[in-house]
């Protein structure tokens, strides 16, 4: 079988056993040949007529039609422009993310000191300190595994980030900042999504927080004002379903410039405020 017929046969595979649109199927069928292979995707087209060694491709394409997610396999998924090292200790960096780290560039003072909670992979830490190195950088995490990842991106990315383990502003009781931002986890406990497509296979404790999913972004706003200096910014992804609960605690705990912002899709996904001076 040559290497053409291969990526027309895998992408209807992947398409009809996981309900995938032909597009998102044939861009899958070559990310994992391409990196089975150890070629890029032009190589891939230029020897489409040659044959194929499936033993090399077989096991990716095996885990895929498992439903494992393609940036597990691979170890890597991008964001922001850059290659973040993957597993399934953290979340997936996700393109909506991005956002976060676009809302958040857009109030960064000069010499900021940002902290990030909830980090992950440390994908949108990293990102903020690479696209602004004058800025201080700190990031939180509960789980190891995923702090040990996030450390493995940053030398690898030569980004001065320091993160630390423990819960939310724990590893930072003494320190204020001028912009906090966080990715947490807020789906509901029992959603029904958390058994469909790649979120199965991600970290529970990154996902899920209490009955409404709010639990934590509740403890966050509480707490976010005791670590904030004035005029600074607490910004945060949450569900689709969301932000008016996240800007009715906003506006409790004494936020002000409460607003939302649509994700790529046009979903509430991002809700900021700021503390007053």
């Amino acid at each position: 079988m040559n290497l053409t017929t291969w990526l027309r046969d895998t992408a209807s595979q992947l398409q009809i056993t996981l309900s995938l649109d032909a597009a998102a199927a044939r861009i899958e069928a070559r990310r994992l040949a391409a990196a089975a292979l150890q070629r890029d995707t032009t190589w891939l087209i230029a020897h489409g007529d040659e044959s194929v060694d499936l033993t090399r491709i077989a096991p990716f394409l095996l885990r895929r039609l498992a439903g494992e997610p393609v940036a597990y396999i691979l170890g890597a998924r991008e964001f922001y422009g850059r290659s973040f090292q993957v597993s399934p200790a953290v979340l997936i960096p996700r393109p909506e993310t991005e956002h976060l780290v676009d809302a958040a560039l857009q109030r960064l003072p000069t010499g900021a000191h940002i902290l990030d909670l909830c980090t992950g992979s440390g994908c949108v830490a990293i990102s903020l300190k690479l696209e602004r190195l004058d800025c201080a950088v700190t990031a939180t995490d509960l789980s190891h595994e995923a702090l040990a990842i996030a450390q493995a991106n940053a030398i690898a990315l030569n980004a001065m980030v320091t993160f630390l383990p423990g819960d939310l502003f724990a590893p930072v009781t003494e320190q204020h900042f001028d912009v906090i931002v966080s990715n947490p986890p807020y789906i509901a406990a029992e959603d029904a999504h958390l058994n469909q497509g790649d979120v199965r296979f991600e970290p529970r404790l990154a996902l899920t927080s209490g009955k409404n999913g709010l639990d934590l972004i509740h403890r966050m706003i509480s707490a976010a004002p005791s670590h904030l200096k004035p005029g600074g910014w607490l910004l945060f992804e949450h569900g689709y379903d969301q932000a008016t609960a996240c800007r009715e605690l906003l506006d409790k705990t004494g936020f002000k410039q409460i607003k939302t912002l649509p994700d790529w899709a046009g979903l509430e996904r991002l809700t900021l405020g700021q503390k007053p001076n």
